[in-house]
């Protein structure tokens, strides 16, 4: 038997991934950032047209890590693509190839859709990250900027 599962999140993996997210929040300095809750996951991931999906990644039946994914679309292409949120693996479970694998199915999973892409934004200090994508014949998207528009600032533009 395989020591390593990687399966579809189910409703009751909503404490779970909101752990994982919370973990991963720390690793970048962003703890303060998290106001989701277990019931906020539920919904967004588990209701019946879900606009999120989640891998789940299993050493030995314990919970070591998570990929939290959604569709997007390239009007270039004319095709979907999916965008990776989050990928973590718990630290006491990395050098596994945990996340690789995770990164592999969520390759198969947009192959078998029809995706003509596999987005994901890394922190510019994350240099393991990088490294790791890098190796993979990953690209980075230099010449795009990434922004965002949030809390009082997007309720003030949307007035």
């Amino acid at each position: 038997m395989s020591k390593l599962v990687i399966r579809e999140a189910v409703r009751e993996d909503a404490p779970q991934i909101l752990e994982f997210i919370q973990e991963l929040a720390d690793y970048e300095k962003m703890s303060d950032e998290v106001v989701a809750t277990v019931s906020d996951i539920e919904q967004t991931v588990f209701d019946e047209q879900p606009k999120a999906h989640c891998l789940i990644a299993e050493w030995e039946g314990q919970s070591a890590g998570f990929a939290l994914y959604f569709y997007s679309y390239s009007t270039f292409l004319g095709k979907h693509g999916i965008y990776l949120e989050d990928l973590f693996v718990k630290p006491e479970f990395r050098g596994k190839r945990i996340g690789l694998t995770l990164l592999k199915r969520l390759s198969k999973i947009a192959v078998d859709n029809d995706c003509k892409r596999l987005d994901w934004s890394v922190l510019d200090w994350n240099q393991p990250a990088i490294d790791f994508y890098d190796s993979i014949g990953a690209k980075a998207q230099k010449e795009w900027l990434g922004y965002r528009l949030t809390g009082k600032a997007l309720d003030e533009f949307a007035e």
